[in-house]
This record gives C-alpha cells, sequence and structure tokens, in this order.
C-alpha cells in the first residue's frame, strides 16, 4: 500500500503570492489609520480590523487570515499555479508581528499615548509596504534568523 501524498495545505506549505497580497490590503489599511490620526474613532475600527486580521493569521493560522481568505478565493484562480511554494512558518511569525505593533497602535490610541501610536502603526506600516512592494518580508526574515541562530548544531567534541 502507497503513502499518500500530502497536498500543499497539509505541509505547511503556501502560495507565496498570498501574504504579499495580504500585506498590500494591510498597507492600504494602515495609511487610512495613519490619516486619520490617534484621535479618529474610525481610525481606532480600521486599526481593529487589522488587529484582528493579523490575530487571526498568526493564532489560528494563516489559513483563518482574512486577507489570506479573500486572496485564495478570488484572486488566486486568476492566476496561474506558483512557481513554487514556502513554508507558512515565517509568514505565521510575521503576523504575530503585526499583532504586537498593532496591539500597541491601540494602545497608544486607548491611553491617548500619541507617540506610540504613530510609532507602532507606522512600523507596522513599514513592514507591509516592504512585502507589498519589494517582496521582502521582515518579520519572515526575523522568523529565519532566530531559527538559524538558535537551531545551531553542537560543534566540537565532548570530552
Amino acid at each position: 500500500m502507497s503513502n499518500p501524498v500530502p497536498s500543499p495545505a497539509s505541509a505547511g506549505l503556501i502560495d507565496p503570492r498570498g501574504p504579499r497580497f495580504g500585506a498590500a490590503i494591510t498597507s492600504v489599511l494602515l495609511i487610512v489609520v495613519l490619516i486619520l490620526g490617534p484621535t479618529s474613532v474610525a481610525g481606532l475600527v480600521v486599526l481593529l480590523v487589522q488587529t484582528l486580521a493579523f490575530a487571526a493569521g498568526s493564532l489560528l493560522g494563516l489559513q483563518a487570515q482574512p486577507w489570506g481568505l479573500i486572496y485564495r478565493k478570488f484572486v488566486r484562480p486568476r492566476l496561474g499555479a506558483p512557481a513554487e511554494l514556502e513554508a507558512s512558518e515565517p509568514p505565521r511569525f510575521a503576523q504575530g508581528v503585526g499583532l504586537v505593533f498593532a496591539l500597541a497602535g491601540l494602545a497608544g490610541w486607548i491611553f491617548n499615548v500619541a507617540l506610540l501610536f504613530w510609532i507602532a502603526v507606522g512600523f507596522a506600516l513599514v513592514a507591509a509596504l516592504l512585502n507589498a512592494i519589494f517582496d521582502f518580508c521582515l518579520g519572515c526574515e526575523v522568523y529565519l534568523l532566530g531559527k538559524r541562530l538558535f537551531n545551531k548544531p553542537a560543534t566540537g567534541a565532548a570530552s
């Protein structure tokens, strides 16, 4: 009896264009948040929406991230298959980093600390723009750097 070949989704592989699409939507939303500023209720609502999107992607997995769902349902069928797939762990970690910055931005709004709001939302926007425009996922790179630093094999002989 032969073993079934795992599907890309079950193997933890994703279409790398999905996170880039999500980063574009995230960028637009965060730009709106910054334009509206730290005293706007509408800006708070938009930031909450993006915070929930980050939470879904990081805590529940990329399959639950709403911008990824939109990509898979409406965009991906219009494109050909990706040239290659990528591991889902780095983008999921990046969603967690985005969540931390979005929560800091929310804290800045809630506690009326405008500087915290501007810095946190600004950093999240820069990271999203790097991914959307240049296909450079800052959170993914941090994840991979951490893997290299903390998964180093021991060298040398034991005495």
